[in-house]
């Protein structure tokens, strides 16, 4: 589907700037609201797409769109920070923007969109499930307790869902 984004980027389609936007948006907003102050994430979200829209020829169809904005999200938020160095900046959130060369965290969250695509096509009760554990850090009882249903059925739900999650990733993976 991404590739299809991008071929439409590439051929001036401004549709698809607003496609990715909707698409990409929650995704580069977090990512960026790691390492911004609140007050300057949504325009740093705007440059991001704005330079996404003006860069798009350099782009790849073959490439993760998700990492080319994660890209773009972290070279716009280091921007921000080296223009406002008034701001104090925790070190360890700086770390992680920038790690080695700074490609890690984007392959993270890249990675992290294709599991969060793969839970999407997951049934209901099993994605609830899997995302209260992972994304809420909620344990297998607090799960049970917070949806009123057996604990052994949380497992089962789980177990089955990670099953099918992975063989959803795989399959992601071999297109």
């Amino acid at each position: 589907m991404t590739t299809l984004i991008v071929n439409r980027l590439q051929e001036n389609d401004e549709t698809a700037l607003d496609e990715c936007y909707r698409l990409l948006g929650p995704l580069v907003r977090s990512y960026v609201g790691h390492f911004v102050p609140r007050d300057d994430v949504e325009d740093v979200v705007q440059q991001v797409f704005f330079e996404l829209w003006r860069s798009r020829e350099r782009m790849d169809p073959e490439r993760s769109l998700e990492a080319f904005v994660l890209g773009i999200a972290r070279k716009r938020s280091i921007d921000l920070l080296r223009r406002r160095r008034n701001i104090v900046v925790d070190v360890e959130q700086i770390r992680g923007l920038v790690g080695e060369d700074g490609r890690e965290l984007v392959e993270q969250l890249a990675w992290a969109g294709e599991i969060r695509r793969a839970l999407s096509t997951l049934p209901d009760e099993q994605r609830e499930s899997l995302e209260m554990a992972y994304f809420e850090d909620q344990t297998q009882p607090q799960i049970a307790q917070r949806l009123g249903i057996p604990l052994g059925t949380v497992k089962a739900r789980m177990a089955r869902g990670a099953r099918r999650l992975a063989a959803e990733i795989d399959r992601g993976e071999q297109q």
